[in-house]
């Protein structure tokens, strides 16, 4: 049991299964010393360091997810390119940061699901969208701002 007025430790969340920034991640949590948890449902390799864990979930859809969902703070911080779990990360008072360095806020995530919405009904007319762009330097540049600044901010909450 916590102290009484004293939160607990920000806990990072990695929805793993194709993350480009694992580890910046790592960096990040080691600097700041934060349980990480990195989230697969199949074996991924990660740094023998006591603050990061591996967790292999069940094959399925949105096994990762809703484990992640079910264990996720006020003030964690998940990093995902899902919008539903971004969704979900929100609403349970964590931040939620794509790969890319967008942060998705209150304010955006309603636009976030419109746009998957419209962009599936587009794809399931046979329509070919393209995809994302390539991720490159910058968007890794952008995470890890995104990343400390997000991490930062909660800390100073905290105090």
């Amino acid at each position: 049991m916590e102290p009484q007025g004293k939160p607990r430790q920000i806990e990072i969340f990695i929805d793993a299964d194709a993350c480009p920034v694992k580890d910046e991640v790592y960096r990040v949590a080691e600097r700041y010393r934060l349980k990480t948890y990195v989230v697969a449902n199949a074996y991924i390799m990660v740094p023998r360091h006591p603050l990061i864990e591996r967790v292999v979930v069940e094959a399925g859809p949105d096994v990762a997810d809703d484990w992640i969902a079910e264990r996720v703070a006020g003030g964690d911080v998940v990093i995902t390119n899902d919008i539903p779990l971004a969704e979900r990360v929100i609403k349970a008072g964590a931040a939620a940061i794509a790969p890319n360095g967008r942060a998705f806020t209150v304010d955006s995530i309603g636009a976030a699901i419109a746009q998957r919405a419209i962009m599936e009904q587009i794809r399931s007319t046979g329509a070919i969208t393209g995809g994302p762009r390539p991720f490159d330097r910058r968007d890794r540049s952008q995470f890890l701002q995104t990343l400390d600044e997000v991490v930062g901010r909660e800390i100073r909450r905290r105090k």
